[in-house]
């Protein structure tokens, strides 16, 4: 599926379930804020909202009113062993080149 094809509360929500297996986000650890995550992935706050609710149902994350949301405890204790978790790491930071590429050509090509 393209990412054209994905809703963008999807697009949210996998990147942050990607930084969790990947080691990026640990257990306890405090999520961006909603207006971060919604400027870093250039949607409206409701959008972040509807993704973090999706996350919270799936148990990744809790959150506490007026704190935050934080990664669940269980979320970072996954199954893969250190070089899936490299190698998964190293598969999100290309999409997010590939992504940033697609971007520059856009401007350049306007």
């Amino acid at each position: 599926m393209t990412n054209e094809a994905v809703q963008p509360y999807q697009r949210i929500v996998r990147d942050v379930r990607e930084k969790i297996i990947s080691g990026q986000f640990t257990g306890g650890e405090k999520l961006p804020s909603t207006r971060d995550l919604a400027t870093e992935h250039r949607v409206s706050p409701g959008t972040v909202q509807r993704a973090l609710a999706e996350l919270r149902s799936a148990g990744l994350i809790y959150s506490h009113q007026g704190s935050g949301s934080y990664v669940s405890e269980l979320a970072s204790n996954t199954d893969l062993d250190p070089t899936a978790r490299a190698i998964k790491a190293l598969e999100t930071q290309v999409e997010k080149l590939a992504a940033r590429l697609d971007r520059i050509e856009n401007r350049l090509d306007d």
